[in-house]
């Protein structure tokens, strides 16, 4: 199975409840994507992130900071 061909599920991100210095990690083949929905959904909400791309028990995948 090609990666391409997974589908991402419909992520719900927590800025409005996040706090500066916060983070969370989503699991993903496709870090690139999920990083621009990140930075669309913190502009959104008014918020400012710093986006990663890590491993967290050795599944691949994006860390977003709120850094404002």
């Amino acid at each position: 199975m090609n990666p391409s061909d997974i589908k991402e599920p419909e992520w719900i991100f927590p800025f409005d409840v996040m706090e500066v210095g916060e983070s969370f990690f989503i699991p993903t083949l496709r870090p690139a994507e999920i990083i621009y929905a990140l930075e669309n959904g913190a502009k959104r909400a008014k918020v400012k992130v710093k986006c990663y791309i890590t491993h967290k028990d050795n599944h691949l995948g994006v860390r977003a900071w709120r850094i404002r």
